[in-house]
């Protein structure tokens, strides 16, 4: 492994992962990366857990969500697992053939998809864990120390980028909703001269009896002219 090198494909990937101008760009250069950058890596993906159901984000290969499908259907295996009990940040696994002891129902079919090594990084900052990064190899043996030490600082930069890029998105989603819901109040107090107290009260109660999100509420406003 060429350090040198690799330290500096890490700082022009970290420069352009945040030149990114949304989360699934930057998502989709972190798996890019994975299989760039890590020696061994065929394909990637991140897995994220909600309750016991399996998201793939960003896969390069069929493979990735073929993985976590089967991990989500037995309820089992190794990125499911890591996601899930957050106990190990990092695994390694040589060779799946070889793992029957702790994921009998995945290792077997695993290797009828084509995975013969597979490595996973949980993504976590001081505040939150995003989910997991997750490389694999159809090689059994394809990944060394060398190779984890590399996902592992790769890992570390996509979790700072994975949370900066959906932070800035969500920023951004705030203020939209606040233009739109600003716009609809306007159109209601100019309608039926209300105040803006009374045109967000109205905004409020149609949202809250019709169980709609009040930014739909509000577009819905700018797109019709009124609430009905």
């Amino acid at each position: 492994m060429d350090w040198t090198q690799f330290a500096q494909q890490m700082a022009s990937m970290a420069r352009d992962l945040l030149a990114q101008d949304s989360v699934s760009a930057t998502l989709e250069r972190i798996t890019e990366s994975a299989t760039e950058l890590v020696d061994g890596c065929d394909a990637a993906g991140i897995l994220v857990l909600h309750a016991r159901n399996v998201e793939t984000l960003a896969p390069t290969h069929p493979l990735v969500i073929d993985s976590d499908r089967l991990q989500q259907q037995l309820g089992e295996g190794p990125c499911f697992d890591a996601a899930h009990t957050q106990k190990e940040s990092v695994f390694r696994i040589a060779d799946v053939t070889t793992e029957h002891h702790r994921w009998p129902a995945y290792a077997p079919q695993a290797r009828a998809l084509g995975v013969g090594s597979m490595m996973g990084f949980l993504l976590f900052t001081d505040d939150e864990n995003l989910g997991a990064l997750n490389l694999y190899s159809r090689k059994p043996g394809a990944f060394t120390s060398d190779s984890e030490t590399a996902g592992w600082l790769l890992a570390s930069h996509a979790a700072i980028a994975f949370s900066t890029a959906r932070t800035h998105a969500q920023m951004e989603q705030a203020v939209a909703t606040r233009h739109t819901i600003g716009e609809a109040m306007g159109i209601l107090m100019a309608s039926h001269h209300l105040n803006q107290d009374e045109a967000f009260d109205v905004l409020r109660r149609y949202s809250q009896e019709t169980n709609t999100k009040l930014r739909e509420v509000a577009l819905r406003v700018c797109q019709q002219g009124a609430l009905s």
